[in-house]
């Protein structure tokens, strides 16, 4: 076969569950991702954003190309974590949508960019209305980002059945991706006969039309399974050209008519499953390219270049992560993530079930009050995905006025807002991850039942259902390996996390105690209006006072509030709050508490807001899980600097001491090295986060870290902080052009960073250099001198260029 029609294509899936607090719209702090924020952003790093700016390296192991492998593979992203990205890492957020264009360009006009139903749900258990609606949000979602229409699009766990690709073909998809077990049989064009498939024997070199009952087709890929497994669990990422070569083996060596190899994976392998598994990527695309073992193509170029020439059926109801269908998404199937003998999914069924029976006891609730205000309510759900991406007033209107049946008022507005957030709530509770995995109680089913809670807590504020308790009989009805039923892990976990007005409110009222806030202020997706504030301080003791109207963005709803908080030190604070009390009345609360406080009298003082609000008070517990934190740290700053001292102090006192006993091999007493490693851990770590980069200092500290054989004690907090300094200097040379002086200071920091031999990463720093190399090779920018050339050729050598 001619080199010439062999054809390789490679798609990422890139996807994270939803992580946001279904009341706040926010991801809030994760622990465990750790010391990222929360799991997009640890992800982001590790994989997201590499692929954006992948290295290639010669067999020094030395940088000679940076490359954009979206560019050149096909890919989806989920739109919940482009959303995310949107705001959090503008940057890799725009060379995404850049390599799609790109791609256009080495594509013959086809984008490598696939769209994906929007809330990554299993399809063919969703109903017919939910299908639509999940399939035009996706298509929506594309084209709000991409600037053009999707030809194809990725379904969550390529889960299928006739129905969902009946919808698909129906707005316009032209091709969707499968697992090879999921065909059932095929027949060459013009032909009457089906050839039945045994396990994965489809042959994956050729795309094939799926006629549809309506009369519609699609085209179907089915991804070559060995090098998919090997990607994902063989180690095919430790070599590029292996990679690479696996391809070639994929080919029939006899074939004369064109052939794709082509795989589909989770796109987190590429870096935060497999490290560095992008640089894997990119050496592969490129020894495909040079050994001339293939040609890169994406999906919607072949379909153009070589449409089918058979046909397929398909097994319905099918996936490509369980063996037995969809079945583990509804039932306990056997397939698990593994490692916890005895545990079982007997939960699957019954979760499935409670989420479906209230779906159904959602639609007419819907239906018959959003009927009262909308013309075509599941028109207007359809629609709803344009607030969804620009959350601004003017969408909100817009959208209101296409679908209203007549002028609203604000009350009803609301009610509309939160019929729609009700439906959204109702899809996204069905989100795949949620059965997954092993346990019921776990973060990913907990994040489901959140959006099910909402979904309960919209329909009491629009209608007079309540719910809420024979949801939780469903769940009491459905077991857990940890928990004596679903029903005490969702009381524990989930209820504890819901918020309201009211809770906004304390949160805003508590953490005025400690924050300066505008009289207009925006936090998360409220906002909150100042009318009266006062706050007065007497040494520790703090009191705060004020009358605010806080309203939601999502939905216009408002609440006024009067509030009074006594922070009285440490973490205690006593705050109260009130939705009904007067101007007048809160003035004269305002006063008598004031005088209080200023006489010192905290006892008075907690007795008249008592006397004013109720016995009924709130406590730091109420804020926000972020706000909290960083409340906690301003409180401990105090405490902190005390220890830091002492630390030092036993340090610097004894020094002479320890370095006795260190010569005369006397080993250090525990409390004494406990002060030193603090100390030089500190001192290190304030060079790359405070003041002036100082190389002296540097190697000073270098060498007690040797002496002392201290170990760093938090290797990874130090390497972003070396990474971000770095970077922080760096973008001050591409910004005007640097003295010699600066850049020689910045290669000698490098020089004794280099000695510490821990793996630190410069993928900020490399990027920028990059660029700033390219620039000077281009002559966009002119070295001042020769020995300021052979310095930035020096810092290329310490960055590993």
């Amino acid at each position: 076969m001619a080199t010439s029609n062999r054809y390789v294509c490679i798609h990422g899936h890139f996807y994270q569950p939803p992580r946001e607090n279904p009341w706040l719209e926010a991801v809030e702090l994760q622990d465990s991702a750790a010391p990222f924020h929360d799991w997009n952003e640890r992800i982001n790093f590790e994989c997201y954003a590499p692929n954006a700016a992948a290295r290639i390296l010669n067999t020094d192991q030395r940088i000679v190309n940076i490359v954009n492998n979206y560019a050149r593979i096909s890919f989806n992203f989920g739109p919940t974590l482009l959303s995310w990205m949107e705001a959090a890492d503008p940057a890799t957020y725009g060379r995404i949508l850049e390599a799609d264009r790109k791609s256009q360009e080495l594509f013959d006009g086809h984008g490598s960019a696939l769209a994906q139903a929007h809330s990554h749900l299993i399809l063919p258990l969703c109903n017919h209305r939910d299908k639509v609606t999940q399939v035009v949000w996706g298509i929506q979602d594309f084209e709000h980002r991409f600037g053009r229409k999707p030809e194809g699009m990725w379904l969550a766990e390529t889960a299928a059945d006739t129905d969902t690709l009946e919808v698909l073909a129906d707005q316009g998809i032209k091709f969707t991706v499968l697992a090879p077990r999921q065909a059932k049989a095929i027949r060459k064009r013009g032909e009457d006969e089906w050839q039945t498939l045994g396990h994965a024997e489809v042959d994956t070199r050729r795309p094939y039309w799926c006629r549809l009952p309506s009369g519609r087709s699609i085209a179907l890929y089915f991804y070559h399974g060995g090098i998919a497994q090997g990607v994902a669990f063989e180690g095919l990422l430790n070599n590029g050209s292996a990679f690479a070569n696996r391809f070639a083996e994929a080919f029939d060596p006899q074939g004369e008519q064109p052939q794709l190899a082509h795989i589909a994976t989770d796109g987190e392998s590429y870096g935060h499953h497999h490290r560095h598994g992008e640089m894997a990527l990119a050496a592969c695309l490129q020894h495909l390219e040079e050994q001339d073992i293939a040609k890169i193509t994406n999906y919607g170029q072949y379909l153009a270049m070589f449409p089918p020439a058979y046909e397929v059926q398909i097994h319905e109801n099918s996936s490509w992560s369980c063996v037995h269908g969809v079945e583990r998404w509804r039932s306990n199937c056997g397939c698990s993530t593994g490692g916890r003998p005895g545990w079982t999914q007997e939960w699957r069924a019954p979760l499935r079930k409670a989420l479906n029976d209230l779906r159904d006891q959602l639609i007419p609730i819907y239906e018959r009050e959003a009927g009262a205000l909308i013309k075509d309510v599941w028109a207007a759900r359809d629609d709803y995905i344009q607030v969804l991406l620009e959350r601004t007033p003017a969408r909100i209107d817009a959208f209101i006025d296409r679908h209203a049946r007549r002028k609203l008022t604000a009350a009803e507005e609301t009610q509309l807002l939160r019929l729609m957030e009700m439906q959204r709530h109702a899809m996204l509770m069905f989100t795949s991850c949620g059965w997954f995995f092993d346990e019921v109680s776990g973060i990913e089913t907990n994040q489901i039942l959140q959006y099910a809670n909402r979904a309960i807590h919209y329909a009491a504020q629009v209608s007079d259902a309540g719910l809420h308790d024979e949801f939780i009989a469903h769940l009491a009805q459905t077991p857990s390996n940890i928990y004596s039923s679903a029903a005490e892990s969702y009381q524990k976990y989930v209820v504890p996390a819901r918020v309201d007005l009211v809770r906004v409110g304390m949160h805003y009222a508590a953490s005025s105690v400690f924050e300066e806030y505008p009289e207009h202020l925006e936090f998360f997706n409220y906002t909150a209006d100042i009318e009266v504030f006062y706050r007065f301080s007497a040494g520790k003791q703090r009191l705060a006072q004020g009358r605010i109207k806080v309203k939601s963005k999502t939905t216009r709803s408002e609440k006024h509030f009067s509030f009074a908080v006594l922070y009285l030190g440490q973490q205690n604070i006593i705050g109260n709050i009130s939705l009904d009390m007067s101007r007048e009345r809160f003035d004269e609360m305002s006063t008598l508490t004031k005088q209080a406080f200023r006489s010192t009298n905290l006892g008075e003082v907690i007795g008249l807001m008592q006397e004013y609000f109720g016995q009924e008070r709130f406590t730091i517990a109420q804020l926000f899980r972020d706000e909290k934190r960083k409340i906690l740290r301003q409180i401990t700053e105090s405490s902190q600097e005390k220890v830091e001292k002492a630390l030092r102090d036993i340090y610097e006192d004894n020094y002479q001491l320890m370095t006795g006993m260190l010569l005369s091999d006397i080993p250090v007493p525990a409390y004494y090295r406990s002060a030193l490693e603090f100390v030089i851990n500190h001192d290190l770590l304030e060079v790359f986060e405070n003041g002036s980069l100082n190389p002296r200092r540097l190697r000073s500290l270098y060498a007690e870290f040797r002496r002392w054989n201290v170990q760093l004690s938090d290797e990874q907090a130090f390497k972003l902080a070396v990474e971000e300094r770095l970077f922080r200097e760096l973008e001050r040379m591409g910004n005007e052009e640097a003295a010699l002086d600066q850049l020689t200071t910045l290669i000698r920091v490098l020089e004794t960073v280099e000695q510490l031999d821990i793996n630190l990463e410069f993928w900020q720093s490399q990027n920028l250099y990059f660029s700033l190399r390219k620039a000077y090779e281009e002559g966009q920018r002119h070295f001042k001198s020769e020995d300021m050339k052979q310095a930035f050729e020096r810092m290329g050598t310490l960055l590993s260029f």
